[in-house]
Order: structure tokens, then sequence, then C-alpha cells
């Protein structure tokens, strides 16, 4: 038995997938399945039911996982003790971002994080909020820059930016000659939104239907760039987050990008962590690195 094994085994719990959980740990599945069976064979019981449809736990099995869970976010610990005392402000920092957020601020922080924590090096995971949060309860993760509130028990919460939201629509749309716009701009208009699993879907949806938007069931999109060329293409509206436009707006690009005023929709921006890390000392001085740096 060993430590990899345990983390196929509770990769298998989470995805309930042999594919998937391969996928997750960067292994052929072959090799997982394998290594779980010489794992069922160490421990003198069978942890996972095997069907063709589905992957299920055994009650057994139930009870491993949880286990193995709090060995791994132990073995976690051990190691990011170990760096917080070889060097307080160096080592490595694992980070989870939002995919809503990560290709647009990543720019913006990278160099000047590595400037100020020059020991420090930030090993990145982007992924949808349920993922990498997960992720953070369970160690694999150090900290995760995300949209509040996510209100989880045992995990610090730490705002970094108010971010808002602007209107965006085709050139050739009515409304593009606009200068500013209200939320009652949103009645009736036909609101493009990403696919379930992101966090700013349901941010969207949320002042879509409280202005009576209608949500576009025609189109769903996996990234806001696809919502982008949905949007020039003037297949409907949509709220754009204002670190995703352009710094110099590209007038060919077919796409308006309008400013609220009156009750501007936003999201707020923030870091967590768990409030038991043993690097909670460092990730506040990175959260309040990442503050000044948005402000």
């Amino acid at each position: 038995m060993n430590i990899r094994d345990l983390k196929y085994l509770v990769a298998v719990a989470e995805h309930q997938h042999f594919g998937r959980a391969a996928e997750a740990c960067f292994v052929s599945q072959p090799t997982l399945s394998t290594q779980l069976k010489k794992l069922e064979q160490t421990l003198g019981v069978t942890l996972i039911e095997r069907t063709n449809r589905r992957v299920m736990l055994s009650p057994e099995g139930e009870q491993i996982v949880a286990q193995a869970q709090r060995i791994l976010v132990e073995v976690n610990s051990l190691t990011a003790m170990s760096e917080q005392l070889r060097d307080p402000l160096g080592g490595e920092v694992r980070m989870g971002m939002i995919p809503t957020i990560a290709p647009y601020l990543l720019p913006k922080i990278l160099a000047p994080l590595s400037a100020e924590f020059p020991n420090l090096n930030i090993q990145l995971t982007e992924g949808q909020t349920g993922q990498i949060t997960r992720m953070l309860k369970h160690g694999d993760l150090d900290a995760v820059l995300l949209a509040l509130p996510l209100q989880e028990e045992n995990i610090k919460e730490y705002e970094l930016y108010t971010e808002p939201f602007l209107f965006a629509v085709a050139a050739d749309h009515p409304k593009a000659r606009l200068k500013s716009v209200s939320t009652d701009d949103l009645q009736d208009e036909e609101v493009l939104l990403l696919e379930d699993g992101h966090c700013l879907r349901d941010q969207a949806l949320a002042v879509c239907q409280s202005h009576r938007g209608i949500e576009s069931t025609s189109y769903s999109a996996t990234s806001l760039e696809t919502l982008r060329q949905l949007v020039a293409a003037n297949r409907g509206i949509t709220l754009m987050p204002e670190l995703a436009i352009p710094a110099k707006l590209d007038h060919d690009a077919g796409v308006r990008y309008l400013p609220f005023i009156g009750d501007v929709p936003s999201r707020t921006l923030g870091l967590c962590w768990r409030s038991s890390s043993t690097r909670s000392s460092l990730l506040a001085d990175l959260a309040q690195s990442l503050r000044q740096l948005l402000n």
C-alpha cells in the first residue's frame, strides 16, 4: 500500500468513473485499475463494485475512502509543514483558479508575485468551483482563487476584488449605440450563459432572472471566449466580467461593452485556504499582495 494508491481510490470515489479518475490522476485507466485491484488484495476487502454501467463503492470501500481522505490531508499537511520550516516565504504553493478568472488574471499577477516572493513556486490548477473546492478540502490544493462566498466549514475567505460586469452586445445590436445601460435593459433580452458548473453562470442567471432577461436555451458556452463569439454573431447578449474585457477595445471584433449605471452587477473574487493550513501566514501575505495588485 502507498500514498499513490490511496489517491487513485479517492479519485474513483469522487468521479465514480475509472476513465475520469485516471485522467484526474494523470495515469492510464489500466494502470489505475490494476493498482486498485492490488490495493484490494493488500487490504483483503472489495472496495469497488464494478458493473458495466457505473462504478460504486462497497460499504467497506466507503469506510476506507473516508480514512484515505484523512490520511492524504495529513500527508499534504506534513509536506507543507516541512516547506514552511525550510523557508516561510518559499517552497511550493498549489493554487486552484476557476476558468473565468485564470486566463485574464494570471498575466496581471504572475510577474509581480515572482518579484515579491522569489523563492515561492506557485503551481496552478484550473477547474470549476466544485472541483477545486474538493481538492482544497482534501489537501490537494493549498489555496483557491474564485468567486465568493464559498461558505465552506473550516475554510478561510479573504476578499480581493469586487469585479463589475459589463453589458456585452453585438456591434449591430440596437443598444450598441448607447454609452451605458441599466439592469432594466436586460428585460426581454436573450442572455447567453456558460454551461452548468460555472459559478459565473449562476451569478449571471440570478441577475438575468431578477430583471426579466430571458435565458438562452439555444446556446451554452464552455468559456467566456465562446460567449464572446456568440455575442459577436448576434446570438444574444451576455454579462462579461471586467477582467475579460480587452485592454484595447477592437471595434472590428464585433462586440461592444457597455458599463452599467445605478445598480451595477458584480462578483467578489477572493482567495480561500483551510483554516488549519500550516502555511496560513504565507497565504495571508499572498492574499494581501493580490489585493494590492487588483485594486
